[in-house]
């Protein structure tokens, strides 16, 4: 019988089982692996070799093939170093090899037989268990992969521990899982002077998942009023923290520790498609799925490359992107509150005539301009966000705190899950369409009126006109209110059609 150990795949968000036989058989000396190993795992050769040899451990003078099946499965990364290193040690009967089969694992060897920990502990402890098999993985990966709660993980800090481990001769601990993050390092909204208009309309887009776009002056205080948005957003729930920490994991920046408060990415205007969509070498997430569950911010937003932005739209709508390359096919989750700050033309000064450029107006049409139409239109709120007077600024902090905020989005939130509970987990009211739209989001007949005048007199596209259904029962449950009556209609208006057509 061939020996045989197991690893992952990672496909996506999910880790695909992959078993790892290795053959001693007589010819000239070797060492091959086949089943479509990239150039990381062709080099798996040379670490292993390496590592063993630290053990004082010899390769024999045998012809040594690898397999990495399903053999028509791509195989990428260096995770691969560990599960080949067990199978070959397997094979020279150095460890059990029905021990060896109980187990999946995944690490990177250094030469002097140093477990390195690889992204993706997590989900491929998931993947263990649903193959009842513990999971064997470096010591820093352990805290994370215990994650799963759901399968024995195992945590050594090199080759050697490991064997001594699966041998009997000095066993190693379970991991456990590591903490939850639970404090918040998010600035507190209080904290902004004035422009109540946009805390309001942050408290809105909080509540109902609404993607958000303000326009307004350099120091206006559009990142300030952005970077708060998280700290009003509830908890992640067990689910949520699970989806967003496998995304992270994948991407490398999960460290032991999974957090309840929803991510907040905020990428530079430079990023390409790949790094905002995903791709790149093994179709990685990009930026807008590790934002899963949270804020995607999109500071000077006509600043990005038109191509780059075009790609964001069919994902704000469908809370998914599928990234396809020649070689991989996956797709991410990306349920993410997009929320963009953009200048209303290049110099920034369009409203100030003692400061604007010379192309005024026309200068604001042309950096505009880089937001396409039917992105623009996929905005539930669009506002103005006016420059603060100075004497404001030395009044003493007014409003409510971000906890106070927090408290009325997460009652609203409430109120949309016992009400859409039939309909699906977790659906807020930006998720409506169709007959769920027409079931929880009809107006009485004054509000209506008001708003199919609008949509007449404003040139409202029919996604338009949904979307403002949308954010107008969203102010009706922060109102607490079970109908959607005209000045919900009317709020929800003011943040759509004010200052812009559309």
């Amino acid at each position: 019988m061939v020996p045989r150990t197991y690893t992952v795949a990672f496909h996506g968000a999910e880790a695909a089982p992959v078993e790892v036989q290795c053959a001693l058989s007589p010819g000239v000396p070797g060492f091959s692996i086949v089943g479509l190993p990239d150039k990381a795992v062709s080099e798996a050769r040379e670490r292993v070799r390496a590592a063993l040899s630290a053990m004082r451990i010899a390769l024999p003078s045998q012809r040594i093939t690898i397999n990495l099946s399903p053999a028509d499965m791509p195989k990428a990364g260096s995770h691969y170093d560990l599960p080949i290193a067990l199978a070959i040690l397997a094979a020279l009967k150095v460890i059990p090899p029905e021990v060896a089969e109980e187990h999946a694992s995944l690490g990177e060897l250094s030469l002097d037989g140093k477990i390195i920990p690889v992204a993706g502990a997590l989900p491929a402890a998931m993947a263990a268990a649903g193959d009842a098999r513990g999971l064997l993985c470096a010591a820093g990966s352990a805290a994370e992969a215990a994650w799963s709660a759901a399968t024995r993980v195992i945590g050594a800090p090199s080759l050697a521990d490991l064997v001594r481990h699966l041998t009997g001769q000095t066993p190693l601990p379970e991991a456990e899982a590591g903490s939850v993050r639970r404090s918040r390092d998010t600035p507190d909204l209080r904290d902004v002077r004035g422009q109540e208009k946009a805390k309001r309309a942050l408290e809105i887009a909080a509540a109902g998942r609404h993607h958000l776009l303000m326009i307004g002056p350099p120091g206006a205080g559009k990142s300030m009023l952005a970077r708060r948005l998280p700290g009003i957003l509830p908890d992640l729930d067990a689910q949520e923290a699970l989806e967003t920490s496998i995304l992270q994991s994948l991407a490398g920046l999960l460290d032991g520790a999974i957090s309840s408060a929803p991510p907040f990415m905020e990428p530079h205007h430079t990023a390409s498609t790949a790094a905002i969509i995903g791709g790149g070498r093994g179709a990685q997430p990009g930026e807008i799925s590790l934002a899963h569950n949270g804020v995607l911010f999109l500071d000077e937003m006509p600043e990005f490359a038109p191509g780059v932005l075009d790609t964001l739209r069919q994902p704000m709508e469908s809370g998914e992107v599928t990234v396809s390359r020649a070689a991989a096919h996956v797709r991410y989750p990306c349920r993410v509150l997009l929320i963009a700050a953009a200048n209303p033309c290049r110099c920034g000064y369009l409203a100030n005539p003692d400061r604007a450029c010379s192309q005024a107006p026309k200068c604001s049409e042309k950096y505009m301009g880089k937001i396409s139409g039917p992105l623009m239109d996929r905005f539930d709120l669009r506002f103005e966000v006016p420059e603060m007077p100075v004497y404001e600024l030395d009044l003493p902090p007014a409003g409510d705190s971000s906890e106070e905020v927090r408290a009325r989005v997460t009652t609203a939130r409430l109120r949309q899950a016992r009400r859409h509970a039939e309909a699906g987990p977790r659906l807020l009211n930006a998720d409506l369409t169709g007959a769920l739209l027409d079931r929880f989001a009809s107006p009485d007949a004054e509000g209506r009126d008001l708003l199919v005048r609008a949509a007449e007199r404003f040139g409202l596209s029919a996604r338009g006109y949904h979307r403002i259904l949308r954010v107008a029962r969203t102010i009706a449950d922060l109102e607490g209110s079970a109908d959607i009556r005209r000045p919900h209609i009317a709020e929800a208006l003011a943040y759509r059609v004010a200052g812009m057509a559309g």
